[in-house]
């Protein structure tokens, strides 16, 4: 499909979906066309698998702690990116959201860093995004976990001064280096 040389746009795979329409619209598309006697397997399944997501990068964060002999448990993590899209400060159905609260649920120490976000909140607490990123900073999280891709962050700079990367967006895929893991890797 990539080779079409008009009206193709590629997708990759992400931490899962956010905002008001995508993760939201196709299940009233599902119901409706059940209404016709139709059944909807594929947005059933896309929804499925979207919704498992943040899950899944659960165990890919904990898989790569545990090769480091370190448990989710006590670790301290940070979400990079908590918008569910770059470069806006929305966190509407962000994966981000899901994210830290089964890392929380994990016992994990959980902070975030995004420049679009604030403050989240949660049920049970408002969490404060860091002020900005340090190679000091960085350097204390047992595994930084880029889950929305801002184009103004410097990526280099995490890159050099991290233990360990979940690079959910594709962000390092021109960089090799055993600290960096990607989707589809484990």
């Amino acid at each position: 499909a990539s080779t079409k040389p008009f009206g193709y746009m590629k997708f990759t795979p992400g931490p899962g979906l956010g905002g008001h329409c995508i993760p939201i619209d196709p299940h009233y598309l599902s119901w409706k066309l059940k209404l016709l006697d139709y059944d909807a397997k594929f947005i059933k399944l896309a929804s499925d698998i979207n919704t498992k997501m943040p899950r899944h990068i659960l165990n890919i964060i904990s898989t790569n702690l545990n090769l480091t002999k370190k448990n989710l448990n006590g670790s301290n993590i940070l979400i990079i990116g908590a918008a569910y899209k770059k470069d806006i400060n929305d966190v509407r159905e962000s994966p981000a959201i899901d994210i830290i609260k089964l890392l929380k649920t994990s016992g994990s120490k959980v902070e975030y860093y995004d420049p679009y976000v604030p403050k989240i909140y949660l049920e049970e607490e408002v969490l404060s995004s860091i002020s900005n990123l340090s190679t000091k900073k960085l350097k204390k999280y047992d595994a930084c976990v880029i889950i929305t891709d801002h184009s103004g962050l410097d990526y280099e700079l995490i890159y050099k001064s991290s233990q360990l990367i979940i690079d959910t967006r594709n962000v390092y895929k021109n960089k090799t280096g055993d600290h960096v893991k990607r989707l589809g890797q484990g």
